[in-house]
C-alpha cells in the first residue's frame, strides 16, 4: 500500500489479479485536485491510486460490470467465500476491529466489508466487497467513493488551465442537487444560497457551505476565501465538523432586500445555558429547545413554543425561569404521553424536519461546536 503503480510489489499484485486490467479509469477529484485511478480486473478486483500511489485495493464478492463471478475470495482468504457473513469474516480474519464500524486493523492497513443496503451482515449473500486501504475507515474517504455517482461530478471547473473552480456553476450544481434529494445541506455551516453575498461582502476571511451525500455519506466542503482560490474538498464528519468558522455578520451587513426580507420572516436567536436549552424568536413568538434525558444514557430535544404565560414569566423571570421551565420539562419525561410537554413538542409534528434547519439556523452561531471551531 502507498506504493507507485510501477513498484514491483504492485505489479506482482497486478499479475496476480490476472494481469492486464480490463479497464483503467481516472478522475480529478476535488479541488485542490489529486489524480484518482482504477485499475479494474476481470477477476474481480481493483486497485485504487492517489496521485500515483495505492490508497487501496478492493476484492469484489458479488459479480460487478466488468467481473461477472466476483472475486473467488477463498483465494485469498482462506475460509472465505461470496456467502460469507460478518461473523465468518471476523473468524477468517482474526485481527482486531476498528472502532465505530466493521472493519480490521491488518499490519500496516486496514480492511473494510461491505454489504448490501449497508445491512443483513449476518446473512449469506450479501457480502458485496472487501477493502482493504491505508487509511482507517471512518476517519477518510473511502476511496472507492472517488466515483460515487450521485455527487463526485458536482465541482464544476472552470475551463482556463489551473482556474480551480467555476463557483456560481458549481453552486447552482450543488443547489439542483439538494433539490433532487441527492445530498443534503447542514443548516450549521452557511447557507448555499448565502455563499457568494457572504464572500462578496469580505466580512469573512472564509465562507463555508457543507452538505452531505446521501449515497456515500461524504460531506463537501465548498469553501470561498477573502484572499485565496476557492477550494471543493470531500471529508468525513469528524474532520467536517471541526473546520473552522467565523461568527456569520448579521444578515443587515451583507444582504439585499429579499435576503433582508426573508430574514424578518426567520428565526432568530434570543439567548441559551449551554448544555441545557436555546430560545430563539420568531415574529414575536418565542420557542424553547429544550435538552431532556430519556434515560441515564440517552438524551434528546423537545422544541416548545411558549404559551401566554411563560412569556410573561420569562419577561419577569429572564434566563433564571427558562432554566427551571427545562428542570420542569425534563422531570416530567416529555418523550411520554403522559408529559403536559409531549403534545407541544413541535418536534413530534409533521414539520418537524423543517423547524429543526430553520432552529439550526438560528443558533448558528452559539452552539458549542461552533465556538469550538471559532477556537473560543
Amino acid at each position: 500500500m502507498a506504493a507507485s503503480e510501477e513498484d514491483p510489489a504492485v505489479q506482482r499484485l497486478i499479475d496476480a489479479f490476472g494481469g492486464q486490467p480490463v479497464a483503467a479509469k481516472e478522475r480529478l477529484v476535488g479541488e485542490p485536485a489529486y489524480l484518482s485511478k482504477r485499475l479494474q480486473f476481470a477477476s474481480g478486483s481493483e486497485i485504487i491510486m492517489h496521485d500515483d500511489a495505492v490508497v487501496a485495493v478492493v476484492l469484489h464478492a458479488a459479480p460487478t460490470g466488468f467481473a461477472a463471478n466476483g472475486f473467488n475470495l477463498s483465494q485469498w482468504i482462506q475460509g472465505l467465500d461470496k456467502n460469507a457473513t460478518l461473523a465468518d469474516l471476523k473468524a477468517a480474519i482474526d485481527a482486531p476491529r476498528t472502532l465505530g464500524g466493521m472493519g480490521f486493523m491488518l499490519d500496516g492497513a486496514y480492511a473494510e466489508p461491505s454489504f448490501k443496503n449497508n445491512r443483513g451482515w449476518n446473512d449469506p449473500g450479501n457480502l458485496l466487497s472487501i477493502s482493504f486501504t491505508v487509511e482507517a475507515p471512518q476517519r477518510a474517504c473511502r476511496p472507492e467513493d472517488d466515483d460515487c455517482p450521485s455527487c463526485c461530478d458536482l465541482l464544476v471547473r472552470a475551463k482556463a488551465p489551473d482556474s480551480g473552480v467555476y463557483v456560481e456553476q458549481t453552486i447552482a450544481a450543488l443547489a439542483g442537487a439538494a433539490a433532487a434529494g441527492l445530498i443534503i445541506e447542514s443548516p450549521r455551516w452557511v447557507p448555499l444560497a448565502d455563499l457568494h453575498a457572504l464572500h462578496a461582502s469580505r466580512l469573512m476571511e472564509r465562507v463555508e457551505s457543507q452538505l452531505s451525500c446521501t449515497a456515500c455519506k461524504r460531506i463537501i466542503c465548498l469553501t470561498l476565501y477573502r484572499e485565496s482560490p476557492a477550494t471543493f474538498e470531500f471529508t468525513v464528519f469528524n474532520e467536517a465538523r471541526q473546520r473552522p468558522l467565523e461568527a456569520i455578520p448579521p444578515v443587515e451587513q451583507w444582504g439585499d432586500d429579499l435576503r433582508l426580507a426573508q430574514d424578518r420572516d426567520a428565526m432568530h436567536y434570543v439567548d441559551h445555558q449551554p448544555g441545557s436549552w436555546f430560545l430563539v424568536e420568531q415574529q414575536g413568538t418565542l420557542f424553547l429547545e429544550a435538552r431532556y434525558w430519556r434515560n441515564s444514557m440517552v438524551d434528546s430535544s423537545a422544541l416548545i413554543r411558549l404559551d401566554q404565560a411563560e412569556t410573561d414569566s420569562y419577561r419577569a423571570g429572564g434566563h433564571d425561569y427558562l432554566s427551571e421551565l427545562v428542570h420542569q420539562i425534563d422531570k416530567s419525561g416529555p418523550h411520554t404521553d403522559g408529559s403536559p410537554y409531549f403534545q407541544r413538542d413541535l418536534y413530534r409534528g409533521p414539520d418537524s424536519a423543517n423547524l429543526s434547519k430553520c432552529f439550526a439556523a438560528a443558533i448558528v452561531n452559539h452552539t458549542w461546536i461552533a465556538e469550538q471551531r471559532r477556537g473560543s
